[in-house]
């Protein structure tokens, strides 16, 4: 199969006229095409005509003779056939035949998420499998992997507030430092939802992308910690940053070890929260509404992929045309030798 070049070196190639080229391209005009037949048709219909009418001598010759006329007079007919293979070239040009390329770029444009863990006693209850804590974990490694463009970070607390991993595009560390996550990381009791947001804030602001987002992990209401949360959440938004707020946990009884223990949990200042910052609050009460929840988040904060799609044609009509040329300065050759005036008689 002939290598497809824009610089035709090799032009007077017999491969442009192979099967196996022509179906390379594609026939911008291919009506061109369909009259192909014609031109054959109208040869031997000429020829028939030419049989049937033309003038005959009543010339006594030797057989001999005549075998030899019959095979020169049958060379008035090679300017024909050069003028049919120069109309047929120029019909294949009008064509058009092109080599198309689509070329698609696709730019992803990720979004920054910072999660927020709380890691506080409360969470080893046990009214999620095996508790709150290591169901959160699952949920959050499952998220990660759904990401591919996204810098996710990792924030924990309980009492206080600490950066576990900076913004990142690395997953598989991510999933290690979610691996590694205690409840007794932090030994200071209690649940410091405000200065959360704040460290949350501190990973983010200075972010360029147009997408930024926090995910707030709690069982609890605020307890601990310097700054209120809702005027944290506020803060948040003037950066622009959005925040999704779950609360975890059943109301009623659940286990602690061998104990049962009353729980319930206050959603006020996790919807307070989300409100301030135009984010949701969501509330899960088992494991299949915390992946659930995942999975809504996950919808609604997308990276931005654009596309772009190019087409390079590429023209190849010059190379029939060159051969038409050729074709037809034989024609005009031809008609002024022997071939077309002496054999005509």
């Amino acid at each position: 199969m002939i290598d497809i070049s824009p610089e035709y070196a090799d032009w007077f190639s017999l491969e442009w006229f192979y099967p196996s080229t022509l179906r390379q391209f594609h026939w911008e005009n291919i009506f061109f095409l369909y009259l192909l037949p014609v031109i054959p048709f109208l040869l031997l219909l000429r020829w028939a005509f030419y049989f049937r009418f033309r003038q005959k001598f009543d010339i006594a010759l030797l057989n001999k003779d005549i075998k030899r006329w019959d095979l020169i007079g049958l060379l008035r007919f090679v300017p024909y056939i050069f003028m049919v293979l120069f109309e047929c070239l120029i019909l294949m040009s009008l064509a058009r035949p092109q080599k198309i390329q689509d070329n698609v770029e696709q730019v992803s444009q990720g979004i920054d998420i910072m999660i927020l863990m709380d890691i506080s006693e409360s969470m080893l209850l046990e009214d999620f499998k095996p508790n709150r804590l290591e169901s959160a974990k699952n949920v959050a490694r499952d998220f990660i992997k759904g990401r591919t463009t996204d810098k996710i970070g990792l924030i924990v607390f309980a009492g206080e507030a600490y950066s576990l991993a900076p913004l990142t595009t690395d997953y598989e560390l991510l999933h290690t430092f979610i691996h590694d996550i205690k409840s007794d990381m932090i030994h200071s009791s209690g649940t410091a939802l405000g200065d959360a947001l704040g460290v949350g804030i501190n990973r983010l602001r200075d972010s360029k992308n147009k997408t930024k987002v926090m995910i707030l992990l709690s069982d609890g209401d605020n307890t601990a910690g310097s700054l209120d949360p809702v005027m944290s959440a506020k803060l948040a938004h003037a950066y622009g940053i959005k925040v999704y707020s779950i609360g975890i946990g059943k109301d009623g009884m659940a286990l602690y070890g061998n104990n049962l223990i009353e729980t319930s949990l206050n959603e006020s200042t996790l919807r307070k929260i989300a409100e301030a910052a135009e984010g949701k609050f969501f509330r899960a009460s088992n494991i299949s509404a915390l992946k659930d929840i995942f999975r809504m988040i996950d919808r609604f904060e997308k990276g931005e992929i654009k596309e772009t799609r190019f087409r390079n044609t590429e023209d190849f009509y010059q190379i029939y045309l060159i051969w038409a040329i050729i074709f037809f300065l034989f024609w005009l050759l031809l008609k002024v030798t022997f071939l077309s005036n002496a054999l005509e008689d």
